[in-house]
């Protein structure tokens, strides 16, 4: 299974110096991908902006939006900043899409909250003649429908390795029940925060997903903050079927990527 690493792109607070040394030093590691969420109504870097930043900056290492709220833009407006990390990225990008949970996002971009899911059935056409790879994430039935049918493979949101088996079957069914041949990529994420650095990064994840109520709490709960976590997490979403998994960090700041690299040495 490969693993990849979040850019703390919507981490409060992040330098834009420390965005693009963060870029160059997981290109030097170990790590498969670099990924970026997307947020609107949030203090942070756009998702497709941050992805050019860091094409620009490294050379070996796969870029990957995981997810961007794809509803909040044009179709067109996607493909042209595809093309443009494409171009800069030398063919390393991985659009994942998907409709975003969160009202506040659509409040702010004039967009429909409601009719979201429509809108990225309307998108996935385009955006698929215009990627080389296209995921789509989301735990609904729809999602798994649009993943089958229009992309390359799915992303699952996070939590414990049973969380995944049980998404990543429900997508398998779907990819066959389509008629697909081969198998979809399947692509874990989680958080991070290392070196005693855990009440900072739960409190982040808190705030994060404040919009999910009391819930947030779990998610805060399921932070990665040993080396023996992450090699517990890692060999669990192995054996349930994971390909990919992404860890994001929830602390921006230089020694966590350095802690991170350490801890899957």
């Amino acid at each position: 299974m490969d693993v990849g690493v979040g850019l703390p792109a919507v981490v409060p607070g992040t330098a834009p110096s420390l965005l693009l040394e963060w870029a160059r030093e997981a290109d030097r590691g170990p790590f498969s991908t670099l990924g970026v969420h997307d947020r609107l109504a949030w203090d942070g870097f756009e998702c497709m902006t941050a992805l050019a930043a860091a094409a620009a900056v490294t050379g070996r290492i796969r870029l990957a939006s995981l997810v961007l709220v794809s509803p909040l833009r044009r179709a067109a407006v996607i493909a042209k900043q595809v093309a443009t990390i494409e171009a800069l990225a030398a063919g390393r990008l991985a659009l994942g899409v998907g409709i975003g949970p969160r009202r506040d996002d659509y409040e702010l971009a004039g967009a429909r909250f409601g009719t979201r899911g429509r809108v990225l059935d309307e998108q996935l056409p385009e955006l698929r003649a215009r990627c080389r790879v296209l995921l789509v994430g989301g735990g609904g039935d729809a999602a798994l429908a649009r993943m089958a049918r229009w992309a390359d493979g799915y992303v699952h949101g996070g939590g414990p390795a049973r969380a995944f088996k049980s998404a990543a079957d429900r997508a398998l069914a779907a990819w066959y029940d389509f008629g697909r041949t081969g198998s979809p990529r399947l692509v874990g994420t989680a958080y991070f925060a290392l070196g005693g650095r855990a009440e900072q990064g739960r409190e982040y994840l808190r705030r994060y997903y404040e919009f999910v109520g009391p819930f947030a709490e779990r998610i805060a709960g399921g932070l990665l903050t040993s080396r023996s976590e992450i090699a517990e997490l890692a060999a669990g979403y192995a054996e349930a079927g994971c390909q990919e998994l992404v860890i994001f960090p929830t602390v921006a700041e230089p020694e966590q990527l350095t802690l991170l690299a350490e801890a899957l040495d």
